[in-house]
């Protein structure tokens, strides 16, 4: 018997964003049809435990123009809209959505807000050509732009001057102090 993943999803006038939640998937499986039907399975675990959903989307769907990105916790299925426009829901049917299914409210969007891509919105590429991105090797050097080096220079350039002034400052007080005739 197979388990259902969690999956989240959102939508823009031209996509819908599917998340599958499932960690270290093995034998992924994915299929997507013109007329909406998205299927998944993968397994996962030391016992190799079968996760499959079926999801048949409100409307069509265009298979060429969708993405996908398996990564190492979930799988960001980026799916295109035969045609344009706001669905008013995600499924087809008059039903709730089933529990596994909830929203991505980090992509969510409503039909007045901006329409502009996602920071997951990968725009045509194809991930796998990236191979070792590099920054992965352990390395801890921190990749600080020259506006940041610029302005950190500056403010430690401030504060040293800060000191100076203050040390100056300083040193004019022990002199008048000392410079001073004694009392009577």
């Amino acid at each position: 018997m197979s388990r259902h993943p969690e999956v989240k999803w959102a939508q823009r006038s031209d996509k819908i964003y599917l998340t599958i939640l499932l960690a270290d998937a093995k034998n992924v499986q994915i299929n997507l049809e013109p007329d909406g039907v998205f299927t998944f399975s993968g397994t996962t675990g030391s016992d190799n435990v079968l996760y499959e959903v079926k999801l048949e989307l409100y409307d069509k769907v265009n298979v060429e123009a969708s993405k996908l990105n398996t990564g190492v916790r979930s799988i960001l299925c980026v799916i295109e809209k035969a045609e344009k426009g706001w669905w008013k829901k995600l499924l087809r049917g008059d039903g709730k959505l089933p529990h596994y299914i909830k929203v991505d409210w980090d992509k969510w969007a409503e039909e007045d807000e901006d329409d502009g891509p996602t920071p997951d919105d990968f725009g045509g590429m194809d991930f796998s050509k990236f191979g070792n991105m590099g920054g992965m090797d352990g390395d801890d050097d921190l990749d600080v732009s020259d506006d940041e080096e610029a302005e950190t220079a500056k403010t430690e350039e401030a504060t040293e001057a800060l000191v100076v002034e203050k040390k100056d400052e300083e040193v004019s007080e022990i002199k008048e102090e000392t410079e001073k005739p004694p009392s009577t």
